[in-house]
């Protein structure tokens, strides 16, 4: 299964950020994977998570 595929089977059932991509799917640039997935199509929003010292996305997928 390749990265994408994988990244949008977990998005169907949840959202994810890039820690959870890099840990998961040995994924190492989940920005560009989610730009893949929304030229073929996909409707996916990003929200930025603040934390100490900065902040992260987590992305998700709108389901229709």
């Amino acid at each position: 299964m390749s990265q994408n595929q994988a990244i949008l089977t977990h998005l169907r059932n949840k959202s994810i950020t890039a820690a959870d991509a890099m840990s998961r799917y040995n994924c190492y640039r989940l920005a560009a994977r989610i730009a893949d997935l929304k030229d073929r199509g996909y409707d996916i929003v990003t929200i930025m998570e603040p934390h100490k010292g900065g902040a992260h996305a987590r992305y998700y997928l709108v389901l229709a």
